[in-house]
């Protein structure tokens, strides 16, 4: 007997405006707050706008055309199976124009986590191109503190243990680990830029930050939760400033109403520029999300969803095909 779904975020009658497009997610990689000590270095999430009966059509053709059983429709056997180069070839194609992919590192995901929390204040907008500013301060942290080996893994290892939002060691304990973590790595010489971000990081903020999350202090994302900022880039990306995502998502603990809904909020002020080049006349009116709803589904029971989970391990355990054809979604249509 299946559990109840939980979370989502389903679209009010009056949070619709304009157009929208409906896309079906699901993603490849996540180990929840298991960031540092997963075989899967990467998450991918993938999306489509495939219609219910296109999806169908998609699946029944591997099936039949390439001779996958229902089982095989996972990446790891589909990429092993009998004529998976042509199989794959296809199903990119068929794909071409109407999926997107966004693609996180962990390890940069966690530098960014670093940079957007202790250097600054705790944001929903945190880690996507809302937040960009702070983007080149965590790159040059990344590529610098990489090469420094056992160090850097510790003063991530330190970060994973000071916002730790379950099992937590006490407070006092995991400030000092990240210090002494923090000031082992700065030893090492890291270069201007990424030194000052090291230097930037002060007890009373880092104190202040973890006491919010003791707290529960809901206006602080979720910090070692990686699928909100992918959702966001994900609608964003969609979106192009002018028109609304509805979306459709395997389930997934992490994307709760409370969540949703502060990232809706978010969306809704800084998320509805519409792209370079295009029109502005039919951008999205200010105060409205991108982000219409979100609508929690088991992927057993909607093949979108399935062609969605497909492309997510694909990608994630060969991130090369993630090219312009399928990180960029169509251009909306015109109003």
């Amino acid at each position: 007997m299946r559990s109840p779904l939980q979370g989502g975020l389903p679209p009010g009658g009056a949070v619709v405006v304009g157009a929208v497009v409906e896309i079906a997610c699901d993603e490849s990689g996540f180990s929840g707050t298991n960031l540092l000590h997963s075989s899967a270095p990467v998450i991918t999430h993938a999306s489509v706008d495939l219609a219910v009966d296109e999806a169908v059509a998609l699946i029944t053709a591997l099936r039949s055309g390439f001779r996958f059983a229902p089982h095989e429709l996972k990446s790891g056997r589909f990429l092993r199976g009998s004529g998976a180069r042509e199989a794959l070839e296809w199903f990119l194609a068929a794909l071409a124009g109407r999926a997107h992919v966004h693609l996180i590192d962990k390890e940069f995901f966690l530098v960014t986590r670093i940079v957007d929390f202790l250097l600054t204040e705790p944001s929903y907008a945190a880690g996507t191109r809302l937040a960009r500013e702070h983007h080149p301060a965590a790159l040059a942290l990344y590529e610098a503190g990489r090469p420094a080996g056992g160090d850097w893994g510790a003063f991530l290892s330190a970060f994973v243990d000071l916002v730790r939002m379950k099992r937590r060691l006490p407070v006092e304990q995991t400030v000092q680990r990240f210090f002494q973590a923090r000031d082992a790595l700065r030893r090492h010489g890291l270069g201007t830029v990424a030194d000052a971000v090291l230097d930037g990081l002060g007890p009373s903020h880092v104190r202040a930050v973890v006491a919010r999350l003791d707290v529960d202090d809901r206006t602080v994302p979720p910090p070692l939760e990686p699928l909100l900022p992918a959702l966001a880039e994900t609608v964003l990306s969609w979106s192009g400033g002018q028109r609304q995502v509805l979306v459709t998502h395997d389930e997934q603990s992490a994307l709760t109403a409370d969540r949703l809904t502060r990232l809706q909020r978010v969306l809704a002020v800084d998320g509805h520029p519409p792209s370079a080049g295009v029109d502005r006349a039919g951008a999205l009116p200010n105060g409205v999300s991108p982000l219409a709803g979100l609508v929690m589904v088991d992927s057993r029971d909607d093949p979108r969803v399935q062609v969605a989970d497909l492309l997510a391990g694909v990608a994630r355990r060969m991130p090369d095909i993630i090219d312009d054809a399928l990180r960029q979604p169509p251009p909306a249509p015109a109003l």
